[in-house]
């Protein structure tokens, strides 16, 4: 599988996962030490061939995600779940198979955070995806489902509009949820 738009990673035994994976060019960040230097190679990479966010499912990766959403809009991002992406202990996108890497890149979703979306704070309520013992639980199921990641719930919310997840897919998610149905 080749991959037309530059892929952005955390680092080097990330790139070198990729490469195991697909054909693809990456940009690295250097861990969550992100600099003007790399921000000003993928604002030219995103004009050129676009760009796929894939840092890793923990907190510094969620950290560079929005640094880059930040200063270079309209990235497509590609999400992995912390339990893809974790070996004896350490996570990260070097630790995820070629197979978990190659589904979760034709799975991308864009960044489209200045439009308006349809699933409001209450029915992040409504569906016990805040406040509720199991919330953060839920948010997991659904991250996974609609291939968009962890986040806490105000993430969730913007999350969901910003990658413009229809009000039926949503539904959909927690009615399957709800049902204890198995990922698709």
């Amino acid at each position: 599988m080749k991959i037309k738009e530059v892929i952005v990673v955390e680092g080097r035994d990330d790139t070198a996962a990729i490469k195991r994976a697909v054909q693809a060019d990456t940009i690295e960040t250097g861990g969550s030490a992100i600099n003007a230097k790399t921000i000003e190679k993928i604002r030219l990479a995103q004009q050129k061939r676009g760009v796929i966010i894939f840092t890793d499912p923990d907190y510094q990766g969620e950290r560079i995600r929005k640094i880059i959403s930040r200063a270079v809009p309209g990235c497509k991002h590609a999400f992995i779940t912390q339990e893809d992406g974790t070996k004896k202990g350490d996570i990260g996108v070097e630790n995820a198979s070629p197979e978990v890497i190659v589904r979760a890149l034709s799975e991308v979703r864009t960044d489209m955070a200045d439009q308006a979306g349809e699933i409001t704070p209450d029915d992040m309520i409504a569906y016990g995806l805040t406040s509720g013992p199991d919330s953060k639980q839920r948010r997991i199921k659904l991250g996974e489902r609609l291939g968009i990641g962890y986040a806490n719930a105000k993430q969730m919310l913007q999350r969901l509009n910003a990658f413009q997840i229809s009000r039926a897919e949503f539904l959909a998610a927690m009615k399957a949820i709800d049902e204890g149905g198995e990922q698709p």
